[in-house]
């Protein structure tokens, strides 16, 4: 029987162990902390359900659903209010309204570009000739380059950079278009116009919420993993401070001892990763090392519905970087889904990216919540002081796929296959969300219990 050793007990790890499991291959988990989940993390504070990290999941990502009502958790799903689904973006003092039909950095119904209030007249002619541009495949470029192409700097600015930092923590100009923006670069390669695009294929939905989570929380995620891999999974917490080959296989290297291994699946950031490969393969470890990380703060405060300045008529809004300020993004939790807050509460969770969120790992919770409560206050105008709060921070939590990114898992992929028996999962190679690190992980398991090897080159699970 394979003695099968994984590295991290994320939604990754613990996901590659109940694959496994229903295989038939027993495992062994290593996670150094008390709490399994990663940044699945589900607490009550004031009568609001409060998710310190990803609330949910994209509905037309249907694998996951499926993962989820194989887990047994179909009558738990809930959708997203999407007739109240609106994001708006600060701008001058206000919250300004993106269209409706927005989706990322284009909305299907071009015409709704040209009475937003959110951009000027400068960028609405642009927009208005993006239309007629022609095909063409072009190199690989940053999000900020790609959208400075086709629709200029104001577009960057508020648009893509607020975007970013609210869902990658991480600048524009550091993040790949081809990996961020896909469909958009497709419609670049076959229309020429992405507004084009966009119009064209706005019927193309995957049916229902655009957003889907779990009535108690997504913890229930993490839970139902660990009720069901338990009877193939031993849980172990311990630190693994080393890897290293030996004798056909792998030896862990523990706080308490050593443990071998024939397969050893790494789920864990890409950075944790390269520490464990440097002392057997320095290529490998500097190839994963290229793969930045960032880290992120959640604020999440409770206040009552009466002090509120403005409607919460949306799903949040973004904070450009050229309005200043150290929130990047707001979450209004009650209205995204129901019941995520009692009557006459608002549950509201502000985000910190970057150089704000990195400050912020050092400060007390008093401090955090505080400064997020002024930004509030700047912003939609609140009256009275939050009743409740709680602060999460999640260190080198968030993944850059920068340009290049694609040649760069294809050379870690291509490193692999000298190295049999090691495997990686987590959200460094092919996407940060939930469905697309369960997804790795799922072909992952496949490729142990086959005896293959499982590439992590961007795409290759790609239905």
């Amino acid at each position: 029987m394979k003695r099968v050793a994984i590295v991290g007990g994320g939604i990754s790890g613990l996901s590659a162990a109940y694959f496994l499991g229903a295989a038939g291959v027993p495992s062994k988990l290593f996670e150094s902390r008390s709490r399994r989940g990663g940044l699945i993390r589900t607490d009550r504070m004031h009568g609001c359900l409060v998710e310190a990290g990803p609330d949910s999941w994209l509905g037309e990502k249907r694998w996951m659903r499926e993962f989820v009502d194989e887990l047994g958790l179909g009558d738990q799903v809930i959708g997203s209010n999407d007739d109240r689904r609106r994001t708006f973006v600060a701008r001058k003092g206000r919250l300004v309204a993106l269209p409706r039909s927005m989706r990322l950095l284009a909305p299907s119904k071009p015409w709704q570009a040209a009475a937003t209030p959110l951009l000027g007249p400068g960028t609405k002619a642009r927009m208005a000739l993006e239309w007629f541009r022609r095909p063409r495949e072009r190199r690989d470029r940053s999000v900020a380059e790609f959208v400075r192409d086709h629709f200029g700097d104001e577009a960057v600015e508020y648009l893509a950079q607020p975007m970013t930092a609210g869902v990658y923590g991480a600048p524009p100009e550091a993040l790949s278009a081809r990996r961020v923006l896909p469909r958009f670069v497709e419609y670049e390669r076959r229309y020429g116009s992405v507004l084009r695009g966009a119009y064209r294929n706005r019927r193309r939905k995957a049916g229902g919420p655009l957003f889907l989570t779990l009535r108690d929380g997504m913890a229930g995620l993490v839970a139902a993993l660990e009720r069901q891999a338990a009877g193939h999974c031993e849980f172990a917490r311990e630190r693994v401070r080393g890897l290293r080959r030996a004798d056909g296989g792998w030896t862990l290297l523990l706080d308490g001892g050593a443990c071998a291994a024939d397969i050893v699946i790494v789920a864990a950031p890409a950075h944790e990763a390269a520490r464990l490969a440097r002392s057997f393969d320095s290529a490998l470890a500097d190839q994963l090392a290229g793969i930045p990380y960032s880290s992120a703060v959640v604020a999440a405060l409770a206040y009552g519905r009466a002090g509120l300045g403005h409607p919460l008529d949306g799903f949040g809004f973004l904070v450009p970087r050229a309005e200043g300020g150290t929130v990047a993004a707001c979450t209004w939790s009650g209205t995204k889904f129901p019941a995520r807050s009692p009557p006459g509460a608002a549950l509201l969770r502000a985000f910190l990216t970057g150089a704000h969120a990195d400050r912020a790992l050092a400060e007390r919770d008093v401090q955090v919540a505080g400064r997020a409560d002024r930004e509030l206050r700047r912003w939609m105008g609140l009256r009275n002081a939050p009743e409740a709060a709680r602060v999460y921070r999640w260190r080198a939590a968030m993944p850059h796929y920068a340009v290049g990114h694609d040649r760069l898992a294809a050379a870690i992929a291509g490193r692999l296959q000298a190295l049999p028996g090691l495997h990686l999962a987590g959200n460094g190679y092919e996407g940060l969300g939930v469905p697309d690190c369960v997804r790795l992980s799922r072909r992952v398991a496949a490729a142990v219990a086959s005896g293959r090897p499982a590439l992590t080159a961007p795409g290759a699970g790609r239905p």
